[in-house]
């Protein structure tokens, strides 16, 4: 049965090309959630003034792979201890954020958020919102599958890349054949 996730953690560009190396992701969408602003542009969400993260949106089989394994990589991905940033990208609209589609996600999404806060794995607070998601919007067209599309890309080589291989050597039993 295939089911829906819904992930922002700095550039979505990285965050979607990570996912796209699991083994039961039917699909990755880029896009915008979590802000006031209709069908905002990606050049509105970047100004920081839409209240948006830039998010993904992935539809996975639960079959062959659970929300815990989907909250998993994306905890490994990215930093949930940077507010409002991630690497280079430094603004609300990079924020570590989880958008939940039903009461499941939200109990299990924020235990997951505790349990890393109560391990003391990192050295500051985890700051990851949770919280229900109210709309997605769905990116303009050239920022889907952007990595795919332009693996050479300063940007891609420097932060997707090394998010593409992590998931490739921690994740290997969960990779794509």
């Amino acid at each position: 049965m295939t089911q829906t996730a819904t992930l922002g953690g700095g550039c979505f560009w990285c965050v979607e090309a990570a996912f796209e190396e699991l083994a039961g992701v039917e699909d990755v969408t880029s896009g915008y959630a979590g802000g006031h602003a209709e069908d905002p542009t990606y050049r509105e969400v970047c100004s920081g003034n839409t209240g948006h993260a830039e998010v993904v949106q992935i539809e996975y089989d639960e079959d062959v792979l659970e929300y815990e394994d989907v909250l998993e990589v994306f905890f490994t991905i990215h930093d949930p201890t940077q507010l409002n940033r991630q690497g280079p990208d430094v603004g609300s609209q990079y924020r570590s954020i989880v958008l939940t589609h039903d009461d499941t996600q939200q109990e299990l999404a924020t235990a997951y958020v505790e349990a890393l806060d109560e391990e003391g794995g990192y050295d500051d607070a985890v700051v990851t919102e949770v919280e229900p998601l109210e709309t997605f919007y769905r990116a303009e067209e050239k920022h889907q599958n952007y990595f795919e599309k332009n693996p050479d890309d300063a940007y891609c080589t420097m932060h997707a890349k090394p998010k593409v291989e992590k998931v490739r050597e921690k994740f290997e039993q969960k990779a794509q054949a």
